[in-house]
């Protein structure tokens, strides 16, 4: 029985990164051996323990073989004959297909460390081209490395290419596409994501409504799309106002036809179709009434956490329109309107529907005061 440091930590350390987690290997060993040396089972589908002590991952060394379709069409062979190099074969890139042993040395047999050299993003083998869930796993690792100079190797772009026109990509579940997207648009470089899949032919299966090609209109809004989401980024934003950046050029409809397919948590869906519904709308107000209009649809009195993510996509949206607008007008807008005391409008003697009516004018004039 021998254990491997692999992936990862390997990659991340030769490249001077932090590494974050360690993921482990294990040649010669049964899932008996682990479970006896004290390793907790987590695994079902493959044979994964956790260390009893480090909580960290230990897999059993494994060769799989295509059965199906999909992520999970695998067949797993987890015996302890099965070497390292066998297990290393499997994986996506060469970078992510090094090893380090008890003693420090790398294991190295395709050439991991020469593509770190050249920047290279490269497959291993042929097996890449079975699981379509690596076409998203490349172009996330394309926007993490992008600041290094990364690219993606030809042969690998072309194999990627001809996994998306036979259509590979519906073989997977929206929460796997979802999965890695979030991971994408949290990495210093999101754009590269979307950049690399458009390229590869991938984006019409799962982000249909982000594509708008076919006219420079539609270019531009693409252009604008991911430089908007680039400045997001570059602010540290959370991952909800970084997805809604992608969506002011959209339609409400469109937007909610993109979150239900990608399954997109509550909260990132909701800023999302106020972002397509608004955004616009907030780069251009000039008066009282339509603010407050905006104020209502957006729910700012019960939810004005979510109407200051808001405002964040439209600071970006104005950056990459080279445009000014009014942002800190609206905020104090915001402070003025939520100051009014409907307790002073029942007290005034207003009674049932003349209380909304009264609310409403008073918030207005509120603003009024601002925008004049």
């Amino acid at each position: 029985m021998k254990t491997y440091l692999v992936g990862g930590a390997v990659r991340d350390k030769l490249l001077g990164r932090p590494v974050t987690e360690k993921d482990w290997v294990v040649t010669g060993a049964t899932a008996a051996t682990m479970l006896k040396l004290g390793y907790t089972q987590v695994g079902k589908d493959f044979p994964v323990f956790l260390h009893p002590i480090t909580k960290d991952e230990h897999a059993l060394a494994r060769l799989e073989r295509k059965t199906g379709t999909g992520y999970t069409g695998f067949e797993c062979d987890a015996g302890p004959a099965v070497t390292l190099e066998e297990d290393l074969l499997r994986r996506d890139l060469t970078i992510n297909a090094m090893a380090q042993d008890d003693q420090g040395r790398i294991i190295d047999p395709y050439h991991g460390q020469q593509d770190l050299e050249a920047r290279l993003l490269r497959h291993v083998s042929e097996a890449f081209g079975e699981d379509p869930l690596r076409i998203f796993r490349v172009a996330r690792f394309a926007a993490r490395y992008h600041y290094l100079g990364f690219s993606i190797a030809s042969e690998t772009m072309a194999l990627m290419q001809h996994m998306a026109q036979r259509g590979m990509l519906k073989e997977l579940t929206a929460e796997r596409v979802w999965q890695e997207t979030r991971r994408a648009l949290m990495e210093p470089h999101a754009p590269v994501f979307f950049n690399v899949l458009q390229e590869v032919g991938g984006l019409q299966d799962w982000f249909t409504e982000l594509t708008l090609s076919g006219s420079k209109i539609a270019d531009q809004a693409i252009a604008e799309q991911r430089e908007t989401l680039q400045h997001a980024c570059d602010e540290h934003s959370s991952v909800e106002v970084r997805f809604a950046c992608l969506t002011p050029h959209l339609t409400v409809a469109q937007c909610q036809h993109l979150c239900t397919r990608l399954k997109c948590p509550n909260p990132v869906t909701d800023l999302a179709v106020m972002s397509a519904g608004y955004a616009t709308s907030l780069l251009q107000i000039d008066g009282a009434s339509p603010l407050l209009t905006v104020f209502d649809k957006c729910d700012v009195w019960r939810r004005p956490e979510r109407f200051y993510q808001l405002l964040e996509v439209v600071a970006y949206s104005a950056q990459t329109a080279h445009q000014t607008w009014p942002h800190e007008a609206i905020l104090q807008a915001l402070q003025h309107a939520q100051a009014v005391d409907v307790q002073q409008i029942i007290a005034a003697g207003h009674r049932g529907p003349q209380i909304r009516t009264a609310l409403h004018a008073a918030r207005e004039q509120e603003i009024a005061r601002i925008f004049h």
